[in-house]
């Protein structure tokens, strides 16, 4: 019996290291992301990764073996696809459900579309219609676009279930798992020792210079597997003549650098006195003792001003062409207020220039306090819907600088798709284009301003 079982642990391997090899050959880009896993035989758990291991059970690897010899191939390819895109690293979901289907649809247009014989298995000609069907709803099939769209779809449980089933490929069990409950099945954390000190999964990776330190198989770690993957793939797609497309794609989505549009606003900020108690300056010492010396009367007054950074003087640009929906403008132009509103960035007094404009300018709403602003909101129309010309904005605003309605300008925020004219110089002042990310929108701005992407449930 224990014979059986150690034959069968050795051809479970043998399978796996064949597989492993067969998408090193064909697929080199995927080498640092294949060396990042130590493989683990747990019984009962078919095929699961959760970053750091590659957890799996013999008798099942032998069974798709046995069934399809490209499964096993195409099975590994995607447990460790999963890692480069991240999705093992769960954060904050509603739906457990969902999340597993978008992410393991994802992986399997993406090996679909690598074309890779080996890797071709039975399953993925029942794949078809579904990814074809769900590319003419949804675009590009990354995790996040696919579980935004099964939320919104509100797909019937017995669909979902149909769905999961004809992408399902390796277990998700270990990314909900705490680190008590994978020590408890023997499987040690990202980083972590099990008193070996062998294998590659238990080493420290150092930054240069004694800085940030990645762990093998931690989210940092995989990030930069995937940015290394991600440039490596626009070498490898243009010399070998393939077409790695939704791969590519997934990669860009997890590599986008995320910003903080709260923190982006603070920038332009300007230096200004506020009525506000200075903490930083005020002596505690001298004001409690004049309270118990003379009482009630305190030797000291605490300062009234302090110098702050506040959003006194800027422009909202909005680009109303055809091609920029007005409900998308209106989110956004409520999303910098309720930002300005929620951290107090606005002076008693300020001077907010709302523009709207496709061609030419259509309206400058004035805003000099908080209850115009939300006056403005609510009486709020689209204006124009016409082609799209960024210089009519910028001339007119540096009419109102010279005409002294701007005298400390620091800044100017214009909301876009990006297809229109520049201006030739750059102004006197910072201008960052915001664009809303879609599938193929990464226009090219002037060296001179500042490049925002925002998704559409970052507005």
């Amino acid at each position: 019996m224990e014979d059986n079982r150690e034959k069968r642990t050795k051809l479970a391997k043998d399978v796996l290291r064949l597989s492993r090899n067969q998408i090193i050959v064909n697929l080199r880009f995927m080498d640092a992301a294949l060396s990042r896993l130590e493989e683990t035989e747990i019984e009962g758990i078919p095929l699961a990764t959760d970053g750091k291991y590659l957890v799996y059970d013999a008798r099942h690897i032998l069974r798709c073996y046995k069934a399809d010899r490209a499964e096993p191939v195409r099975d590994y390819l995607h447990a460790v696809m999963h890692c480069v895109f991240r999705h093992n690293f769960v954060h904050t979901l509603t739906d457990r459900a969902a999340w597993d289907l978008a992410c393991d649809i994802a992986v399997e247009h993406s090996i679909m579309q690598l074309g890779l014989r080996a890797a071709q298995s039975a399953r993925e000609q029942r794949q078809v219609q579904a990814i074809q069907q769900l590319q003419k709803e949804v675009g590009m099939l990354t995790a996040e676009k696919v579980y935004r769209y099964l939320l919104d779809k509100n797909m019937h449980p017995i669909r979902l279930a149909e769905l999961a089933e004809l992408f399902r490929a390796d277990d998700h069990r270990l990314w909900y798992m705490g680190e008590d409950e994978k020590a408890a099945m023997g499987l040690a954390g990202p980083g972590s020792s099990d008193g070996s000190g062998e294998g590659e999964g238990n080493d420290v990776r150092n930054g240069e210079g004694g800085g940030s330190v990645a762990v093998y198989g931690s989210e940092e770690d995989w990030k930069d597997v995937a940015e290394r993957m991600q440039m490596d793939m626009e070498i490898f797609s243009k010399n070998q003549g393939r077409d790695p497309g939704a791969m590519l794609q997934n990669l860009r989505e997890v590599n986008r650098e995320r910003y903080d549009y709260a923190a982006f606003l603070k920038k332009f900020a300007v230096r200004g006195e506020a009525m506000k108690i200075n903490d930083d300056e005020f002596d505690y010492i001298f004001y409690t003792y004049g309270l118990q010396l003379y009482e009630n009367m305190p030797l000291i007054e605490p300062l009234e001003y302090k110098e702050v950074k506040r959003i006194r003087e800027f422009v909202i640009a909005i680009d109303t062409s055809g091609s920029v929906a007005g409900e998308t403008v209106q989110r956004f132009v409520q999303k910098t207020y309720n930002i300005l509103k929620s951290t107090e960035s606005f002076f008693t007094k300020i001077n907010l220039h709302i523009i709207q404009c496709d061609a030419a300018i259509q309206e400058d709403a004035v805003i000099i306090s908080q209850e115009d602003f939300d006056e403005y909101l609510k009486t709020m129309q689209i204006r124009g819907l016409g082609g799209t010309d960024f210089r009519p904005v910028f001339a007119y605003v540096d009419k109102l600088i010279e005409s002294k309605t701007f005298l400390n300008l620091k800044g100017l925020i214009y909301f876009t798709d990006g297809f229109g004219t520049f201006p030739e110089k750059p102004p006197s002042y910072d201008a960052a284009f915001v664009f809303l990310q879609e599938e193929f929108n990464n226009p090219v701005i002037p060296p001179w301003a500042i490049k925002l992407i925002l998704k559409k449930e970052e507005i």
